[in-house]
């Protein structure tokens, strides 16, 4: 894919704030903390406002343009949690609600999401339903001029530190496709309870928590979309968040891969630089193919899903392709370096407890082969 020099100007802007965003980043993990001033130099970029309207404070790009440079986030800022809370922030928050909001909630927090002064989450997964959304138990009930929220969410990434969340409610019959509604919620609702940041594995500076509402009262003009639209903003959601997440993943996947080739050569074992070991050869290679096949199915996904094409068995395809391969390369990688890459100051196993999250979040392994093998007629 051919870019423009406007194009690459604003992805080696950001691939050379790598080291800024980085500073600290092993010592961050360590201590399971959000870096704060990363965000500040990420806010001064303008990356936050890449795929929005100019009218809105955006940079009015599409789609691919967004997955260049934020592929460009991933090869250049080792702080996987930092960029993986920046997609979240974009794609959760900031998608739909510039794809399906009234002028008044854009006017009310597009702007802020744009330049970063509102952080944004989105709250779906609840602690019995996990991936299944059509069990969702958290309900909105109509009041005069505002929607009565009560229930509890799971795995809500950002939580911790976000100003607004997209909510995910049911309006309707449970299990019905237009049951589903979204909507817009200040933290600062009454009724709405931010619970403790949650230790994990990785992707530890990006902070997680659970969300509670408690006769949660949320004006009806909050409401995204319109009332039952919930499921297909998700899904507009989804194949953003697929698309946008996994492609800084292929970025990391690309700068690992440099390392490992530097490393290989420099590095010497009985005489000669491990590289021309064969079983080290082969590692690094598997590692090449990884991140060239994410790359070409999450690009060529995005250029169909811009044309307006389907894109399911696509999206579920490129997401497993990557999320998989990120493992891959990242347990390569530990193995090229040694004992070196077991160890927390090379940075190499934090990347592969980050790339196990990628299995589990935007729709398990497990879900997208269900999802594969029901289009090809299973």
């Amino acid at each position: 894919m051919l870019w423009n020099e406007d194009q690459r100007a604003l992805r080696a802007a950001i691939e050379n704030l790598g080291d800024v965003l980085s500073k600290d980043h092993v010592e961050r993990d360590g201590r399971g903390e959000f870096g704060d001033d990363a965000w500040k130099r990420v806010r001064e970029t303008g990356l936050l406002g890449l795929p929005f309207d100019p009218e809105w404070g955006g940079l009015g790009q599409d789609l691919l343009t967004t997955m260049y440079v934020l592929e460009g986030l991933g090869y250049g800022c080792r702080d996987g949690g930092l960029n993986f809370s920046t997609s979240t922030h974009v794609v959760s928050a900031g998608v739909p609600l510039q794809r399906f909001g009234s002028n008044y909630l854009k006017d009310r927090y597009l702007r802020r999401i744009c330049d970063g002064t509102a952080i944004g989450a989105h709250a779906i997964t609840e602690p019995e339903g996990g991936s299944d959304v059509m069990a969702m138990r958290t309900s909105a009930t109509p009041d005069g001029d505002d929607y009565v929220l009560d229930g509890s969410k799971a795995f809500v990434s950002n939580g911790p530190i976000a100003d607004v969340f997209v909510v995910y409610a049911r309006t309707g019959k449970r299990g019905s496709p237009a049951a589903i509604t979204a909507f817009l919620v200040d933290r600062d609702t009454p009724g709405l309870s931010v619970g403790k940041p949650i230790a994990k594995m990785g992707l530890r500076t990006s902070p997680l928590c659970e969300l509670f509402l408690d006769g949660c009262r949320v004006p009806k003009a909050n409401v995204l979309g319109s009332v039952g639209a919930g499921f297909l903003i998700l899904d507009h959601v989804m194949k953003w968040e697929i698309l946008c997440s996994f492609v800084i993943n292929a970025g990391e996947m690309r700068h690992r891969l440099e390392r490992c080739v530097e490393y290989a050569n420099s590095r010497k074992q009985f005489g000669k630089p491990i590289g021309q070991y064969q079983s080290v050869a082969n590692k690094i290679v598997e590692m090449k193919i990884a991140v060239e096949n994410s790359r070409k199915w999450l690009y060529d996904t995005a250029e169909r899903l811009q044309n307006g094409e389907n894109v399911t068995v696509d999206i579920a395809i490129s997401k497993l392709i990557t999320s998989e391969g990120n493992v891959s390369s990242a347990l390569a990688a530990v193995q090229v370096f040694g004992g070196y890459g077991y160890t927390a100051e090379y940075g190499l196993e934090k990347d592969l407890r980050n790339a196990v999250a990628g299995t589990i979040y935007s729709g398990t392994s497990d879900i997208q082969r269900q999802r594969i093998a029901s289009m090809i007629g299973l």
